[in-house]
């Protein structure tokens, strides 16, 4: 039963369709394998085992595409009723807090007969790009122990990584989907702005920059989850335009020749790239090349504006007000500022001092930016490829506030990502695939930027890459 950690979701779900193995299998060998891989790693905070195991074994269980196939949910935005909901923060694991409703997206996973094996691992509020809650402690890469995982979805991506589970929810608000799949050797892939419902719970978090998806390790997967997953909860703010077909068809599609530009050296974040990351793209682009494609290294959209970070920032430290301010209203508890970690209390603090004006503003600027990014793609480019983020995984404690420097999480995260925060705010589908080990044997990831609504278009592309360079009989150490 260890050979299923091999398999993609795909397989598995293949596998309990022929009769081979049964769901109640499949969920007790990805228990086992969390129980032997998870102390070391730190990826799942609230197991939900029993509670899976019923699911499995109930007739009930919907036969969906994926039914029987075992999985986790992050521990940020998406709720599961009467399960733990922490947000990585101990003001909520202090009062045992349990989800009061289940999420839209929940019910679209369970509909698609995933079975949900627990919640992983989050930085608090997932406001960081690494995982090392004080709440929960450090989520490990599964590559070397010693480094980040990457965040905020490093618990769901370590334990893909791992093979605990073949595949894991996961959100982005400024990367925290891509940043983890690049960190941890996945597919991550953050959708168009509204293809994926946040309801009931949110509305626009982040004035419209989240967007909830998954990390896998093979295309076809994250292709048929987005599948399984895309739709509008009535009532939503937007929703992304219909797919011509399923995803899941455009896998092995041919995308035709393509016009792609790339971006190595700048972003609106002003970052060192690291040459292991330069190295990745530019062997993207010559299996691109090599693939047909017509490549012009020095295209690319106009990202750098100085005033990117002021008004992303605006929008960022206003919601964290907020969200402390609704689990304050939420509990009918007050949330002491010593419960809050140094970067989030900055934010915090920070936010408050904002006006509704002062919002508006940076929501209106960020409009404009959008639009002068888009364009790029409006004079017929079709891909942008970039670094994922500027460096290989990071050493753990890199983002540890010091006296002298509480917001150093902040600043360290800055550095990190240049190129992933813009396609939150542009709304642009965006992938990170695992293209480049560098000599240390860390994972570099690879971003890929489609047009609004193409994610079609990056599947396509995706799957060529994967064709001509397979990563998925990559396992990390001790996890096979």
């Amino acid at each position: 039963m260890q050979e299923l950690g091999a398999l993609d979701a795909t397989a598995c779900a293949e596998l309990i369709r022929a009769g081979e193995v049964s769901p109640q299998e499949m969920v007790d060998a990805a228990i086992d394998r969390i129980e032997r891989l998870d102390p070391d790693l730190n990826a799942v905070v609230h197991p939900l085992f029993e509670k899976a195991r019923a699911a499995a074994a109930d007739p009930a269980l919907p036969d969906g595409p994926f039914a029987g196939v075992p999985m986790l949910l992050k521990d940020l935005t998406v709720e599961t009723a009467g399960d733990p909901f922490t947000c990585g923060t101990r003001f909520l694991r202090a009062l045992g807090w349990r989800s009061e409703e289940t999420s839209w997206l929940a019910s679209r996973f369970r509909e698609a007969g995933f079975v949900n094996l627990g919640k992983t691992n989050v930085p608090e509020f997932g406001s960081v790009v690494t995982t090392e809650p004080v709440a929960f402690g450090p989520t490990r890469n599964p590559w070397n122990p010693d480094h980040s995982v990457g965040g905020s979805s490093g618990g769901s991506a370590a334990a893909v990584a791992a093979r605990m589970v073949p595949v894991a929810h996961a959100n982005d608000g400024g990367g925290s989907i891509r940043i983890p799949a690049s960190e941890c050797g996945l597919v991550g892939l953050k959708p168009s702005r509204g293809r994926v419902s946040q309801g009931p719970m949110i509305s626009k978090e982040w004035d419209g920059f989240t967007i909830d998806g998954c990390v896998t390790r093979s295309v076809r997967d994250t292709a048929a989850v987005l599948d399984a997953i895309s739709g509008l909860m009535p009532g939503d703010p937007c929703t992304a335009p219909p797919p011509r077909r399923p995803f899941a068809d455009e896998v092995g599609a041919d995308p035709g020749r393509l016009r792609i530009g790339s971006l190595t050296s700048s972003g609106p974040v002003e970052a060192q790239v690291h040459p292991d990351c330069a190295k990745a793209v530019a062997s993207t682009l010559g299996t691109l090349e090599g693939l047909g494609h017509d490549i012009d290294a020095d295209a690319h959209p106009e990202l750098d504006d100085p005033e990117f970070s002021r008004f992303f920032l605006v929008i960022i430290s206003a919601a964290t007000a907020r969200v402390v301010q609704h689990w304050a209203e939420t509990t009918g508890q007050d949330y002491p500022d010593d419960l809050l970690e140094p970067h989030n209390l900055i934010l915090s603090q920070t936010g408050q001092t904002f006006s509704a004006l002062d919002w508006l503003t940076a929501s209106e600027w960020l409009g404009s930016y959008t639009r002068r990014v888009a364009s790029w793609w409006g004079d017929g480019w079709d891909i942008l490829v970039t670094p994922t983020i500027a460096e290989p995984p990071p050493r753990l404690g890199e983002f540890t506030p010091t006296v002298e420097n509480p917001g150093a999480a902040l600043f360290r995260s800055a550095s990190l990502i240049p190129f992933t925060p813009p396609f939150n705010v542009s709304g642009q589908p965006a992938v990170s695939l695992p293209r480049h080990w560098n000599e240390d044997g860390l994972p570099i990831g690879v971003q890929l930027v489609a047009a609004y609504g193409r994610e079609d278009l990056l599947l396509q592309v995706a799957a060529q890459l994967e064709e001509a360079m397979p990563w998925a009989h990559r396992c990390p150490p001790g996890c096979g």
